[in-house]
């Protein structure tokens, strides 16, 4: 079973999951840059791993321990996707809180560190970037750095990402 936690509260992902509510959702015009926010945590193991694996990644390192040990990585490792998928989920589980959902516009992604089984991990993300769009004034773009890492503090993944953010009043024209 796998298990999330945020400021003492245990939630477990099997069961329905927990959105964020509809009054703690930022719109445009309530985020400012610099503004942080820190996720839950989402612990990984080994059956994750290789069922992820199995469905959209299937190389050696990230299906069988025997094999990836003859890898570069000398062990069994998340594949990248999946990594970005628990961030994801973690983000939009109330680590992002951004109205309208988190929708992508483009952006960088990197993976510096392997996730292994047993890692726990959460994502950290900041604020770089707010444009209200010229074009559609309902709205408008945010660049946001999330930085996923493991308890040991070690980036596992990160990611610059220009995000689409409704406002919560079209201003007048």
């Amino acid at each position: 079973m796998t298990s999330w936690e945020n400021e003492g509260t245990r939630l477990i992902a099997d069961d329905a999951a927990v959105l964020p509510n509809a009054e703690t959702l930022l719109y445009l015009d309530d985020i400012h840059v610099g503004q942080r926010f820190k996720s839950a945590v989402h612990e990984v193991d080994e059956e994750q791993i290789t069922s992820f694996a199995d469905a959209f990644d299937p190389q050696p390192f990230h299906l069988d321990e025997s094999a990836a040990k003859a890898t570069r990585f000398d062990g069994l490792v998340a594949s990248g996707w999946h990594t970005a998928a628990i961030t994801m989920r973690l983000n939009v589980l109330g680590g992002l809180p951004v109205a309208g959902g988190i929708v992508g516009a483009g952006g960088e992604l990197t993976w510096p560190k392997p996730v292994r089984p047993g890692d726990v991990l959460h994502v950290e993300s900041e604020i770089l970037e707010i444009s209200p769009s010229r074009s559609r004034p309902d709205r408008g773009t945010v660049v946001v750095r999330s930085e996923t890492l493991n308890a040991r503090g070690e980036i596992v993944q990160s990611a610059v990402m220009k995000l689409m953010v409704p406002r919560r009043e079209t201003p007048p024209a």
